[in-house]
């Protein structure tokens, strides 16, 4: 089987015969205070799956995996309140908007789909923050399982200093989200979180450095298990990640290189990250598999 790329003004669609893998919308339909990004959703194992979630009502700004920064200065690139140090989370008029600006690349050349486009990043009152090229490729693994590549590099367009942080760099215990987040299907929840070192649930393993790490959730109304495994890059600043996971009230993996120590980046200057996404038809057993899979390929 090869894989298929089909595009229109808004979104794109990779196709692995008569499955869609994945939908990208590079121009959303999003409320300003959902801070308007590029999602991917649906995203579908090759039996067919899904095992992604869109804007869920307890997170609306939750959409299937994103890039999406709550801390950049003193904008929020997440959507909804803001954590302010001694006051908790407020709304303020700072969710900025990820616009596309153009495409660069939309191929399939050697049975690996690749599209890539530029961006802005723009303030609620209309400062231009970052520029940004960003790539994602899609190919097949094997029988039960594909991968997606995300890269990143974001340009500081103003005058000064950019620090990029989470809630827990603002004063906010074990809330260290940010950076490229998945949220799981709802029947995800209480699923299985995986790592080099063994297995955990909840949240005991949040705020861990690991490489990679994996979610092991089952799907209703079939008796199958699904499993997506995230890598972080060796190039990437702050590797490895802590990561920002849980499978408590709901499913969720985010490497976060802003967990408890913000990434700064002078005016003019460049910051770069590259992630491997796998998704497979299997259950835990094949997470490190598929991780030393997703290693070769960044």
């Amino acid at each position: 089987m090869t894989l298929a790329l089909t595009r229109t003004a808004a979104a794109l669609s990779v196709t692995d015969g008569e499955t869609e893998l994945m939908r990208y919308v590079f121009v959303p339909d999003t409320p300003q205070l959902e801070a308007p990004k590029p999602y991917i959703d649906p995203i579908r194992t090759r039996a067919g799956r899904v095992v992604s979630l869109f804007r869920p009502w307890d997170h609306v700004w939750h959409k299937g995996i994103a890039w999406s920064l709550p801390v950049v200065g003193d904008e929020n690139f997440w959507g909804g309140p803001t954590y302010l140090r001694d006051q908790g989370y407020v709304q303020q008029p700072n969710d900025g908007t990820q616009r596309h600006v153009g495409v660069v690349v939309a191929v399939v050349e050697h049975d690996v789909a690749t599209f890539s486009h530029d961006l802005e990043w723009i303030s609620e009152r209309g400062q231009r923050m970052f520029t940004e090229r960003r790539s994602l490729t899609a190919r097949l693994l094997d029988d039960t399982a594909w991968a997606l590549t995300f890269e990143t590099s974001m340009t500081n367009a103003t005058d000064g200093t950019i620090a990029i942080g989470s809630p827990t760099t603002r004063g906010r215990e074990n809330a260290g989200y940010g950076g490229l987040f998945w949220r799981g299907p709802r029947s995800f929840t209480d699923g299985l979180l995986v790592t080099a070192q063994g297995t955990g649930t909840g949240s005991a393993l949040r705020g861990q450095r690991h490489e990679w790490m994996g979610y092991e959730g089952r799907h209703d109304e079939v008796d199958a298990a699904s499993l997506v495994v995230m890598l972080d890059a060796a190039s990437n600043p702050h590797h490895p990640p802590q990561w920002f996971a849980r499978s408590e009230e709901f499913a969720a993996l985010n490497p976060a290189p802003f967990f408890s120590e913000e990434v700064w980046v002078p005016a003019g200057e460049a910051v770069s990250f590259r992630y491997g996404v796998g998704v497979a038809d299997a259950d835990a057993g094949d997470a490190r598999r598929i991780a030393d899979r997703l290693r070769t390929l960044l």
